[in-house]
């Protein structure tokens, strides 16, 4: 999904092309200043799809779906597609890491859900 120009000499410019996305973003933001081990998130969504990039340091995301559980592990460049009902959270790995994500819809709190059970029920 991200491609990469460029060297470590020169810099990396990492881009991808927003035809790509299964949604036109509607919502986007960023997560900085997270202090290492701390995980936030703790949420999933009923509407709301997210696509979750990497831009600096290491995350780890889990991610509680109906299929099951999946950890995935970001590092710059990299990036997860969280779909609707998904339960997700994320652990910031080295205390200087970047989160940006992009979301499907405007912010509505009426569209989270905090019980990772929830997955199933749906």
């Amino acid at each position: 999904m991200l491609s990469e120009n460029g060297n470590k000499e020169t810099g990396i410019l990492r881009y991808m092309e927003l035809t790509d996305l299964k949604f036109i973003p509607r919502r986007m933001y960023y997560i900085t200043d997270t202090p290492k081990g701390e995980i936030r998130g703790k949420h999933g969504h009923y509407e709301d799809q997210q696509y979750i990039f990497c831009v600096q340091g290491q995350v780890k995301v889990d991610l509680h779906s109906k299929d099951g559980v999946e950890t995935v592990m970001l590092t710059p460049g990299e990036v997860v597609f969280l779909d609707r009902m998904v339960w997700a959270q994320q652990e910031y790995m080295t205390g200087s890491d970047i989160l940006l994500v992009l979301c499907s819809t405007a912010f509505n709190q009426a569209d989270y859900f905090y019980d990772k059970e929830e997955v199933h029920n749906f």
